[in-house]
């Protein structure tokens, strides 16, 4: 029996926490950026954690997660 695959575009953008949450980086922030304020690119900059309904999904796409 093959090898099962990950779908790679989520394993690029979702990491597994310690406790086991999925966090991801914030879009709005790759250009742009000389007009957003200062507060809001400090914002962005965090890590997110995923939603419980979002996460469920997520381990699905990343089978070795």
């Amino acid at each position: 029996m093959p090898k099962m695959k990950s779908r790679r575009a989520a394993v690029k953008r979702f990491k597994k926490t310690a406790t086991g949450k999925i966090k991801h980086y914030r879009a709005n922030k790759s250009h742009l950026n000389e007009w957003k304020p200062a507060n809001r690119k400090r914002r962005l900059r965090r890590a997110a954690i995923v939603s419980k309904g979002d996460a469920k999904r997520i381990k699905q796409l990343i089978t070795y997660l």
